[in-house]
């Protein structure tokens, strides 16, 4: 039987409110407890992630600062016992959180990818690699970030809240993206469900279906919550499929922006979002569309990378991709 809407998430992104957003971009690099709060969690092991089983482990250092020091795929150790079709009873990964608290520490990619994730937890809310990305441990602020890292070829199926990176997040989100296929009811995104604070630079791939407020990049972005300088070219009609709030881009944009951003209106299907800008393929694949847009990009030779740019884009060829992107 379906449960009800988790309202974690509603009150963790009711308490950011848009005088938090300028603070979160100063202090959302620094950790938590950064700002000196009185009520800092307890020590958490800051781990170096080399396997899936090392990633799991995440869940018992909410606070910390993890690296991850290699790209994670279905040959890596501990897919089969916790990320594949048969792990845990048919149900795939366990999203990153516990019953109590949510991930607040720092999370960096180092540009390597985690293949293959496969979930299947219709019944669950805030349902992804990370389950919530918090901004506050107890009174203290935090603001969990997750950057630098792709989730590729993921499987993604949750209830409420739900993204192939994360299911809600009120940290920060940067220099990522992912692909696959993520299913679920409300706020459903390719790469995450809801976000109430910051995504920049970038991208989703792939299809979404869900039922009300899903977009390919981000389901719903709301209280301030801002989308930058980011992309989708998920499918968006006949993968995703919504009652109401569907959109290219952003299912659902409230009290929030979306700007720089855009999607592909012919690779989805779907002339409208909730913020950002549609544009045919041809459009967006061509490196005038984002540095009109103040984009950091520059045009390469194929199988080229310029590191010196956040993105980086074979003219007329590719859409934009990370310049740390193989």
């Amino acid at each position: 039987m379906k449960i009800e809407p988790n309202s974690r998430i509603r009150h963790y992104v009711a308490r950011v409110g848009i005088f938090l957003i300028t603070s979160a971009f100063i202090c959302g690099m620094l950790g938590c407890g950064a700002d000196g709060g009185n009520n800092p969690p307890p020590a958490s092991q800051n781990l170096e992630i080399s396997t899936w089983y090392d990633l799991n482990e995440v869940r018992n250092n909410l606070a910390g600062n993890h690296t991850l020091m290699n790209d994670l795929d279905s040959s890596s150790p501990g897919y089969d016992e916790l990320a594949s079709p048969a792990a845990n009873s048919g149900k795939g990964w366990q999203p990153l959180l516990t019953e109590d608290k949510s991930f607040v520490g720092t999370f960096d990619g180092q540009g390597y990818e985690i293949r293959d994730l496969f979930i299947n937890r219709p019944d669950e809310n805030e349902v992804g690699l990370f389950g919530v990305v918090d901004e506050y441990w107890g009174s203290t602020k935090c603001y969990g970030v997750i950057k630098n890292v792709g989730v590729v070829n993921a499987t993604v199926t949750g209830f409420d809240n739900v993204g192939g990176l994360v299911g809600a997040s009120v940290g920060t989100v940067s220099n990522c993206y992912s692909t696959g296929n993520v299913t679920g009811r409300h706020m459903v995104g390719g790469l995450a469900g809801t976000t109430g604070t910051s995504v920049s630079n970038c991208y989703s791939a792939g299809n979404v279906t869900g039922t009300d407020k899903v977009g390919g990049l981000v389901g719903e972005n709301i209280y301030g919550g801002i989308v930058d300088r980011s992309y989708s070219t998920c499918s968006v009609t006949g993968n995703v499929t919504a009652y109401t709030y569907v959109g290219g881009l952003v299912g659902y944009n409230w009290e929030a922006s979306v700007t720089n951003s855009f999607w592909d209106i012919e690779s989805s299907g779907q002339p409208h979002s909730g913020g950002g800008t549609g544009k045919n393929t041809t459009e967006m694949q061509d490196i005038t569309t984002f540095s009109g847009a103040g984009w950091n990009i520059i045009a390469v030779a194929l199988n080229e990378t310029n590191p010196a740019y956040i993105w980086n884009i074979v003219n007329n060829v590719t859409y934009p991709f990370l310049s740390w992107q193989s």
